[in-house]
């Protein structure tokens, strides 16, 4: 089995520029007065700036690559004809968009033939970006990145985006009871706190393809592991787990069990 090629590192410019550029655009919304909030058909909620941000994603696609399909989460998907995928979440983290908390991200993936080729995770209210392309490293604002190398679940940081999606008390309690610290700096900005370090694990027990498409590439570049609660390294199995590989390890056992 051949590995894949590292990917061009300017298509990992092009990827981090637009996810800045939606950035800048979702500012221009944030923490205003008056903004225009709907509830979609499965209960969570849009935004004007949502769906301006992700029209934006888009048009640079489609200007850029126009045979490349697109996926994203506040538009239709569009089929290509080149093999290729864009994952699109334009505001990951929306409820943090609406309450004014700057932990909110705006997340551009790219699968080729080869699959996950490309991650991006911009935090523009706290001017934070954190990418990666296949064989290229993981960077935070152009510095090199890497996962923790803590062992063992007591004193490991954990983020999650919710207590109140965890399947079980008894769950939360088998991180607990050793000793972990459980936090809920959730969302994209949970992965970006694992991918640079700065905490342990981030555990998702819901999400969707466009939740958590860049942390394919991302993680591993890292140096981490990413996959769903059953092991497998895929942005499909609705739940996910990042951290470094022995950490990794130790949560699906408990998840397990």
């Amino acid at each position: 089995m051949h590995e894949a090629p590292p990917v061009d590192d300017a298509l990992v410019r092009f990827a981090v520029d637009i996810a800045r550029e939606a950035g800048e655009l979702t500012l221009g919304y944030f923490r205003k007065t008056g903004l225009d909030v709907e509830d979609k058909s499965d209960g969570t909620p849009v935004t004007v700036a949502d769906r301006a941000a992700e029209r934006l994603l888009r048009e640079r696609i489609a200007a850029a690559f126009p045979d490349d399909a697109v996926v994203g989460e506040e538009g239709p998907d569009t089929a290509g004809q080149s093999g290729c995928t864009w994952i699109l979440d334009p505001i990951d983290g929306t409820q943090s968009f609406i309450h004014g908390v700057p932990l909110y991200g705006n997340l551009v993936a790219f699968e080729d033939e080869h699959g996950p080729a490309v991650g991006v995770v911009n935090i523009p209210g706290l001017d934070e970006c954190v990418w990666a392309g296949r064989g290229r490293g993981c960077f935070v604002n152009d510095e090199p990145s890497r996962v923790s190398d803590h062992v063992g679940i007591p004193g490991a940081c954990i983020v999650t985006s919710g207590v109140d999606y965890w399947p079980s008390a008894a769950t939360l309690q088998s991180f607990v009871a050793p000793g972990s610290v459980i936090r809920t700096w959730g969302d994209a900005y949970g992965y970006v706190l694992v991918a640079t370090g700065r905490a342990d694990a981030m555990v998702d027990p819901i999400v969707n393809r466009w939740d958590v498409a860049p942390f394919l590439t991302i993680l591993p570049e890292a140096g981490g592991v990413f996959s769903d609660f059953t092991g497998v390294v895929t942005a499909d199995g609705g739940t996910a787990l990042a951290a470094n590989a022995a950490l990794h390890a130790e949560i699906l056992g408990i998840l397990a069990d």
